[in-house]
């Protein structure tokens, strides 16, 4: 063999392997995508359950007004808001108004014995299920992503290429790393 065709071989064997490289890292940045993808619509399936719910519980919760105002609030302010961590952080907001409902809920008999409410906080379970499921896929698929932008040798392909890490769907703060706790004691 000639100096030349081994040269010309392992050219392309670089080649190959800065493509295949390459590759990789922009179906994991596509995957990446795909996932915050399923956040955002399972996001957008609980904000579209949001007014049919808070209409649902006006009529009975005449005490619990401010949690229904934030709750109304949040999903206003929801159209305005990009990004990963500014998502995270009203999806956490929203989750917790959603629980104090849910939890103030029990308080109100005839409420939880409304069918239309029945259904939508099943609607909502499911969706928050899904939405869990869901940031679940999408920190899988960040660190995946984001792991190939720091090791060997795709960190060099990643760095040429100008392939930026993702961040990961975390709570704001302490307060939603907590259990919400529910006291069904007596008022008087």
């Amino acid at each position: 063999m000639s100096v030349g065709l081994i040269i010309a071989i392992v050219i392309v064997a670089i080649i190959a392997i800065i493509i295949l490289i390459y590759n990789g890292l922009v179906k994991s940045r596509l995957r990446v995508d795909n996932a915050w993808s399923q956040i955002d619509v399972q996001l957008q399936r609980r904000f579209d359950l949001i007014p049919n719910f808070v209409e649902t519980v006006k009529g009975y919760m005449q005490h619990e007004k401010d949690v229904l105002e934030k709750v109304t609030e949040l999903r206003t302010s929801w159209a305005a808001t990009t990004g990963v961590a500014d998502k995270a952080k009203l999806d956490g907001e929203l989750s917790n108004a959603l629980k104090t409902i849910m939890a103030v809920s029990e308080n109100y008999p005839d409420l939880k014995a409304n069918q239309n409410f029945s259904e939508l906080s099943e609607e909502l379970r499911n969706t928050e299920n899904k939405i869990s499921f869901s940031r679940q896929f999408y920190n899988d698929s960040v660190t995946e992503y984001n792991t190939k932008l720091q090791t060997f040798p795709s960190n060099i392909i990643a760095g040429m290429f100008n392939f930026t890490a993702r961040d990961l769907f975390e709570a704001e703060n302490e307060e939603a790393r907590k259990n919400v706790k529910v006291d069904f004691g007596n008022k008087e």
